[in-house]
């Protein structure tokens, strides 16, 4: 093979490592904050749709709703609300048509963490200048194309 066959594996021309390495990064800045509130990242993302859905909650807040929302299936999701459940910080209910249907509410608890996480967020943000805020919205729009066309 020449050079040029093989340059397309290197580490450092693929995308997919760039992505899981960025990945990777940020969960490792949002640890401190994290641990802090007693979070895992998989459980604060969970969080972020729950706080989503008290504004503009989807026509049934199942786990399969949340599930779809968060590209991640009821077996990886199940243990992550059954230990928020726990926590005291989310409300799971049988659905009484459909006992398979898991409803999915914030408790009290739940809800007023989201005032907590508002300013360690701020922080986090402040380590950036607004031309990097402004860098990373691109990137993060560029990614939603990117997750669009991989799920076609």
């Amino acid at each position: 093979m020449s050079t040029f066959d093989t340059a397309g594996l290197q580490l450092d021309n693929q995308l997919c490592f760039k992505l899981y390495a960025a990945s990777r990064a940020v969960i490792r800045a949002y640890k401190p904050m994290l641990d802090g509130l007693g979070l895992t990242y998989s459980q604060y993302l969970v969080m972020l749709v729950l706080w989503e859905w008290q504004e503009r909650a989807p026509e049934q807040p199942t786990l399969k709703a949340l599930g779809q929302r968060l590209q991640l299936d009821s077996g990886t999701l199940t243990p992550l609300l059954k230990r928020l459940e726990q926590m005291g910080l989310v409300q799971r209910r049988r659905a009484q048509v459909d006992e398979r249907e898991v409803h999915l509410a914030l408790s009290e608890a739940g809800r007023a963490l989201q005032g907590q996480v508002l300013p360690l967020k701020a922080q986090l943000l402040c380590q950036f200048d607004d031309q990097d805020l402004l860098e990373m919205e691109g990137l993060r729009r560029s990614l939603d194309r990117l997750l669009a066309r991989l799920s076609e």
